[in-house]
């Protein structure tokens, strides 16, 4: 068996073309696990972090199963009904899950009640030491920074936490996102194109910047595989997608950053 390369990417999706999915939002082709496998251990990557897409809602069928092809090499982010049982929740952190979802972003994403979905889950997912993964505006980052404040469970924001180019140095975002920092949260270099920027997405470079210099190493990169936002025929390249963080950081910086196991995700 071949060495499993050492580098981490901290946000991929798996698709079945035949699995059931959400209504009103899009229909994906079939990604497998092995592809991803396959592309990114090309760039020295070896381990995924396989993040539950809103198209499937809580049906978390199809990642379980891609986790338990190489017991203990992936790791798992979840989307939560809110009734499963204790032991369902445990059964997932023996798979490799770390962590649930709320996407505050997709036509099926969370709603209204956002307080008390929080409350509900933060408890259940502080027992296994599990973080919560948000997809969210930037305009939203106060609210989860005060959820954030009274609870023990850490925040990760999903790509660049929402900064597009030309977010102003005295947004309220950047004090929200301080606060953030202050309370252990975690920021994914990923996304890029999701942001409002063309490649090769170099004016992203000062909030990459600005977010290394709050948050330190509670920075994890994550290529957005197999990227929906792009016709499945036009799919970006996969080193087109971690240049970014070379480019702002330095290649040394940038590496040593995608090589050391996150914590978040042990």
């Amino acid at each position: 068996m071949s060495e499993v390369p050492a580098g981490w990417d901290c946000h991929v999706h798996i698709f079945d073309a035949a699995a059931p999915v959400r209504g009103g939002h899009y229909r994906p082709v079939t990604r497998p696990l092995e592809a991803i496998e396959a592309e990114a251990a090309r760039h020295g990557v070896g381990h995924l972090v396989l993040v539950q897409p809103s198209v499937y809602g809580s049906d978390n069928t199809l990642l379980l199963q891609a986790l338990a092809r190489t017991p203990g090499r992936h790791r798992g982010v979840v989307v939560l009904a809110g009734d499963e049982s204790d032991a369902t929740l445990e059964a997932m952190h023996a798979a490799g899950v770390r962590g649930a979802r709320l996407n505050r972003v997709s036509p099926v994403g969370e709603g209204a009640g956002l307080a008390a979905r929080f409350a509900a889950l933060a408890p259940r997912l502080a027992a296994r030491g599990w973080h919560l993964q948000w997809y969210a505006p930037k305009s939203e980052l106060p609210t989860v920074a005060a959820l954030h404040a009274k609870s023990p469970v850490p925040a990760v924001l999903d790509h660049l936490a929402g900064l597009e180019a030309g977010t102003a140095d005295d947004d309220p975002a950047w004090t929200a996102l301080a606060a953030l920092a202050h309370q252990g949260a975690w920021v994914k270099l990923s996304g890029w194109y999701r942001l409002g920027v063309d490649p090769p997405y170099a004016s992203l470079a000062p909030q990459v910047l600005r977010l290394a210099s709050l948050f330190g190493h509670r920075l994890v990169w994550g290529s957005d595989w197999p990227h929906t936002a792009f016709a499945p025929d036009a799919l970006p390249a996969y080193a087109a997608l971690w240049q970014p963080v070379v480019e702002a950081l330095g290649r040394a910086q940038a590496q040593a950053l995608r090589e050391r196991v996150p914590a978040v995700y042990r």
